[in-house]
This record gives structure tokens, sequence and C-alpha cells, in this order.
């Protein structure tokens, strides 16, 4: 059975859903309106007044105003805030409504066999800090979703998988992207470092007020700031904001030597794309360096069968919330353990020595150690080392040692 993917892109108004399989040469968007491009789905719900049944985006909103009946909106929002939503004398935690409507949401992409889940679900927001994975990891529960099947990203790391599963006369040079939406416009330059192995791709952000009057011109002139001195391939143009047919002279300027694409779904696709580089099915020669993700390889030197071997613990790139590493290891010669680190476009680590103060003295090779790493921000890594003992010969000490590095 192919394998299946859906991207969910979720923010405070609206979702989307892409879906994708093998044997597909791109993610499809799903549509409220057969034939057409009506991707936004109103993020709201509203229950019929028998009681037996809920409605969801514009079928909710129709049946609440013909009903006179309440529609519960803002439903990302009150879930984050930990809210409680009452309709019809009835009061419904927020959090539990929103994964209902996800729950809905993931009927929609085509279903393969009797299989009930796709074999990875990405959701996709703005900024996903904690706060969000703490609410997306409790829907994955209450689902029975295991955390490998789910995927969590930002619109930026959304716009890197997109923008990097083109065709490569796409993404030869820069890629760039204007978010345009309610009072703000970011722009974001992708670039990557052909000459390192696996690619380093980095992020440039930069953020404007949203353009109150003159848009075409306004816009024209901050096209021409953003990308002055930049060899770009194309150009993404993505949100509300570019609704109504303003851009005249400013199309024109991007399109000077670029390639330029509108449209509303590119993080859902975005977010399939990620799923599927993540299975590891294909070859994906990118490392993507944003906010979120860990600048360096962190790894023990280790002997396997005589032989020196270093044992990653932490992989650049890795997004910091997900990231961590375990193993257990003898312990050789003095006690204290040598963490490497090193970053993707250099040949050379720095390494740091966390010492093991007043384990128990022992004979060489009588002390198993369980070593732990485990970011807690993007630059602040907490290694734990536990002191096992060895079987039956050694008694454990029961030891911890606790180190934050900062990187």
């Amino acid at each position: 059975m192919a394998e299946r993917y859906v991207g969910i892109d979720l923010n405070e108004k609206y979702a989307m859903v892409s879906y994708y399989a093998q044997g597909m040469s791109e993610p499809g968007t799903f549509s409220m309106v057969t034939g057409s491009e009506a991707y936004q789905i109103p993020v709201c719900l509203c229950k019929k007044k028998d009681g037996m049944q809920w409605l969801y985006g514009e079928e909710a909103k129709r049946y609440a105003k013909e009903e006179k009946t309440v529609c519960m909106d803002g439903l990302l929002k009150k879930a984050l805030a930990s809210e409680s939503v009452e309709s019809e004398g009835t009061l419904y935690e927020a959090a539990d409504l929103l994964f209902l409507f996800l729950k809905k949401l993931l009927t929609l992409p085509p279903q393969n066999g009797e299989e009930p889940l796709p074999e990875k679900i990405v959701i996709t927001t703005e900024n996903m800090n904690l706060e969000y994975r703490k609410l997306f990891g409790l829907f994955a529960e209450r689902m029975g979703i295991s955390s490998e099947c789910l995927l969590l990203l930002d619109y930026r790391e959304s716009f890197y998988f997109y923008a990097f599963s083109q065709q490569q006369e796409l993404c030869r040079n820069d890629v760039v992207l204007y978010y345009y939406t309610v009072g703000k416009l970011f722009c974001w330059i992708l670039n990557r470092e052909k000459q390192t192995v696996p690619q380093v791709v980095t992020l440039e952000e930069k953020r404007y007020e949203a353009m109150l009057t003159e848009r075409d011109e306004a816009f024209s002139r901050l096209v021409k700031e953003s990308l002055k001195g930049k060899i770009v391939s194309t150009v993404y143009l993505i949100g509300d904001g570019f609704d109504g047919g303003w851009m005249k002279h400013s199309l024109a300027v991007l399109c000077c030597g670029r390639r330029v694409f509108m449209g509303k779904n590119l993080f859902c696709k975005g977010a399939c794309y990620a799923a599927a580089a993540k299975s590891g099915k294909e070859d994906w020669p990118y490392v993507f360096m944003g906010d979120n993700e860990l600048k360096l390889n962190i790894s023990l030197k280790v002997e396997r069968q005589g032989k020196p071997e270093f044992f990653t613990m932490i992989t650049a790139g890795e997004n910091w919330y997900e990231a961590g590493g375990e193993c257990e290891v003898i312990l050789k010669g003095t006690p204290s353990v040598e963490f490497w680190f090193q970053p993707p476009r250099s040949m050379e680590a720095s390494v740091r020595s966390l010492e093991l103060k007043d384990l128990p003295l022992r004979e060489e090779r009588t002390t198993r150690l369980r070593i732990t790493a485990k970011p807690v921000a993007a630059d602040r890594i907490v290694f734990r080392i536990i002191d096992l003992g060895f079987g039956e010969i050694v008694r454990s000490s029961e030891k911890v040692w606790e180190y934050m590095v900062t990187v």
C-alpha cells in the first residue's frame, strides 16, 4: 500500500488540507467546491439543533445563520488560552472543539482502503512555538496518533520544503516568499550553500508594516529594497493581502528575470513535501537552519568492535523541540565524557569534557553509563549521565550528573 501524507495549514481563521501519496507528481489540495480553488475552510463548528451532528466550515456558518444558532469560531486562539465556549446552554472546552474540527479535516483527503489515518500528519502554523506543540501533542494523544506520525512545522520550514521540492531551475539561486496577511508583510529569502554536504539552507527574514495606501507603488519599492544585490530564481506571493488585482507595476518589477507564482496553498503542500522528505524513502540533500533548528552536530567518540567511530546524539538541522538522543556506553579511562560539537559546514569540531565527579573507583571498563542529550532551546542542551554500574558484577552508585551547555 502506498504511503499517504496529509498536510494541514492552520491559522486563526482558516485551514487548508493537502494530501500526497506515492505515484502523485505533487500534493493535491482539497477544495470545498468541486472544480474550484476554494481551499480555505473556516475554523468553526456548529451543532445542529437536533443534537445529532456537528457541522464545520462554510456549512457551519450557513446553518448557524439560517437557524439563528451559535457558530463557534476562534477555536485555535481559545484552545491555546484554555478557554471554554458556550453554545445553546452547554459549555465546551475550546480544545475539544478544535480537535473535533481537525478530526473532520482528516476525513477530507481520499482514503486508501480501510486505513483510518495517513502514515504522517503534518500541521503547519505561522509560528510553531511550545504552546502549539503541547496543544497538538494532546490532539495526537486523543486520536491515538504516535509521535512518529505527527510532524509540526512553522510556515518558514514549510516554505523551505516546498521550494526545494520543485524543479531545479526554480531553486538554482535564492528563493523568495512574500507573505502578506492582516496587518503584516514578511519577506523570506532562502539561500543554500552548494559546496557543503548536505547543502545548508538558511532563511533571511524581513518584516514590513502593512501597506495602507498606494499599495502597488509601495510594494514595488519594497521589492527593490528587499531583493537588492540578490540573485533570485523564483518568487512566491502568499496571503490574502495580495487579493484584489492591485498589483500592476510591482508585478512587472517582480517578474524581471524571475519566475513568480501566486497562490493560497503553498504551506499545506510544503507540509506534505516535508512528510515525504522526512520519511527517508528518497534522498534529501539539504539541511535547514532556521531559528528553531539546531546549528551543530553533537557526537560521542566511541569504540565499536575495536574501531573508533562517532555516535551522533543530535543532528544539525533538527528542530530543538523534537530533537534528542540517548545511548549507553562502557566508560574507558578518566571519569569524564567528551562531546564533540561540529557545524555541518565545517571540518573542525570543538570538544567539551563533562566530569563525572565522585564516581566510585572501579576496574577499567566496569562502569556502564546512560547518556541523554535534550535541547531546551536552540542554543542550549541538557546532558544527563546516569551511572548504571555493571550488571551483577558492580552495583550502580545511582549517581546522576546533569549539565547545561550553551552552544
